[in-house]
């Protein structure tokens, strides 16, 4: 059975702004579909990751027996969970963002509690910083008192 097979048997789900606003299934069709291969490949993760994440409830492939097939929706949704992995956020909080944006169709209350989280990231990754920082000061301390002591 190729993708062509699957795409009969399956209705696309409604139009979507994230899956409108990413071309994602690269061919313009709103009705495209994926299988998990070529899914894993365009989002450069393992299909152990794509599984997860469904294990998880962040996204749900449509099934034609025991295949999964993505559409636009879940490939657009996978591009926001990996962009909020990429920034920091937890599973958790990537779950309350998409749960927001669904529950939410103006999705103001979903933008209210990104603003928070993205300060609170924002704060944390300052901390983090100044204690790079540190940390740097120290070591080239360290490393210039033990090349003198060599020189000795």
């Amino acid at each position: 059975m190729n993708l062509q097979d699957l795409r009969s048997g399956i209705t696309p789900p409604a139009s979507d702004e994230t899956a409108e606003a990413a071309d994602t299934a690269g061919t313009g069709d709103e009705s495209a579909l994926l299988g998990i291969q070529d899914v894993a490949r365009k989002l450069g993760v393992t299909l152990r990751a794509l599984r997860f994440y469904e294990k998880e409830g962040l996204i749900k492939p449509e099934r034609v027996g025991t295949t999964r097939v993505y559409t636009r929706r879940e490939i657009a949704r996978m591009q926001l969970i990996l962009r909020g992995k990429r920034l920091g956020f937890s599973i958790r909080e990537i779950a309350e963002f998409l749960d927001l944006y669904d529950a939410d169709p103006e999705h103001k209350e979903q933008m209210e509690r990104l603003i928070e989280r993205v300060r609170e990231r924002l704060s944390e990754l300052e901390e983090q910083r100044v204690a790079l920082e540190l940390t740097i000061e120290e070591l080239t301390v360290i490393e210039q008192e033990a090349a003198a002591r060599l020189k000795r």
